[in-house]
């Protein structure tokens, strides 16, 4: 039975694109080109509305539950986030950066912009890991060891990338068909690197993440006394939890009683015998106790059911998915390192999430819904489709007069 706890969560707001797509007059000055692209007004109503209801009280709650009742929690921010944060709300940056420097608390390296570039350079993408390592460490004053990608996604040539990358270890979700018949519930790594893989117990995760205020769900109303016991009947050394942070307070809404579980909860962990550790913890415990795990070809992910359909499955998402490869490979030719960063920016997952739902029903495509802006919807499905592959378009032109 699982003795230890691991917890991690991320936190993620992206840079969304400006709909219906603006026309780039050409010879636009990056600057400009940037103005033409995302909407940096939306961006910030949606910043200062998810702060309300999820930043400012679910960092409170943590901040209670790792100095007052030794709780540990592992954190990671995308670069996207961040900088929101520090344009239109310092003070919910300075209160995270409270959070992290507690000693119970460790910090994870995520893909800066919660983007695809893994899929397009892979070089890049080792450099950009290692520059926000850094950016980070400057920020926060802690240098992360351990590392998060885009939705937790890993295959066999990430993997081998964040090795190279210099970190300790990386974290999956452990889908049955990425473990086969192993446990989540153990330390992994692949072909004898010294890389360690964190498999996150998607079905104990999910419990909170998705489930907890489902009044549908047997599980329902899930009490913190029954979620530890699952915890500590699981099977292995130790659980790992990963949640994106907006599960409190924006997923699941203060009425549910959220807030209230969570800080019910590292009591009654303590009283079953489970101790909770940072990640980097995890890996010194159980340094002797390392398992190879396969790692597949195809990407995994903790999105939807867990595979790269989630943000290619449609011909929409295949369509702005080419369309994020020619931006990137046109913005490449320029050599301007602007319109590179442009380029990336634009390669953001979040594009291709916020466009699932097209032409499919189901619960992940009401996911991907919640997460379309409200105002887009005006433009009606067709409109947001179309007007998503136009931003892209009328980016591609604009780099004509740069070359």
């Amino acid at each position: 039975m699982a003795e230890h706890l691991v917890t991690y969560t991320v936190v993620h707001q992206p840079r969304r694109i400006k709909l219906p797509a603006q026309p780039i007059p050409h010879g636009a000055t990056p600057e400009d080109i940037a103005r033409c692209l995302f909407d940096e007004r939306m961006n910030e109503r949606y910043l200062h509305k998810v702060a309300e209801y999820c930043y400012y009280p679910a960092t409170r709650m943590f901040l209670e539950m790792v100095q007052e009742q030794d709780f540990r929690l592992a954190i990671g921010f995308s670069l996207s986030f961040l900088r929101q944060a520090q344009m239109w709300d310092p003070d919910l940056l300075a209160l995270m950066k409270k959070l992290v420097a507690h000693e119970n608390v460790e910090l994870v390296c995520v893909e800066p912009y919660h983007s695809f570039l893994f899929y397009m350079d892979i070089g890049l993408f080792i450099e950009r890991m290692k520059k926000t390592r850094e950016e980070l460490y400057a920020l926060f004053a802690k240098r992360p060891v351990v590392t998060d990608t885009t939705e937790m996604f890993i295959s066999n040539d990430i993997y081998f990338a964040l090795d190279q990358a210099g970190f300790h270890a990386a974290v999956l979700d452990g889908r049955e068909w990425v473990m086969n018949w192993r446990e989540t519930t153990h330390l992994y790594n692949y072909a004898g690197k010294s890389l360690r893989l964190l498999p996150r117990h998607y079905k104990l995760s999910d419990d909170v993440g998705y489930r907890f205020s489902n009044k549908g769900w047997e599980g329902w109303p899930l009490q913190a006394g029954d979620y530890a016991h699952w915890i500590r009947e699981a099977m292995g050394e130790f659980v790992f939890l990963a949640w994106d942070y907006e599960t409190f307070g924006e997923h699941h809404s203060r009425d549910t009683g959220i807030f209230e579980f969570m800080r019910c909860l590292p009591g009654e962990l303590k009283f079953r015998g489970v101790q909770p550790l940072t990640p980097s913890q995890a890996l010194e415990r159980f340094a002797d106790r390392v398992y190879e795990l396969p790692l597949p070809q195809f990407p995994s992910t903790w999105a939807g059911s867990g595979g790269s359909e989630f943000f290619l499955g449609n011909s929409v998402q295949q369509a702005i998915f080419q369309l994020m490869h020619h931006s990137y490979n046109k913005a490449r030719l320029t050599g301007n390192p602007e319109l590179i960063d442009l380029a990336l920016w634009l390669m953001q997952s979040d594009n291709l999430h916020l466009i699932q739902w097209f032409g499919r029903f189901g619960t992940e495509a009401e996911v991907s819904a919640y997460f379309t802006p409200q105002e887009w919807w005006s433009l009606g499905p067709a409109g947001i489709a179309n007007d998503m592959q136009q931003v892209y378009r009328n980016f591609i032109v604009a780099l004509d007069a740069y070359m």
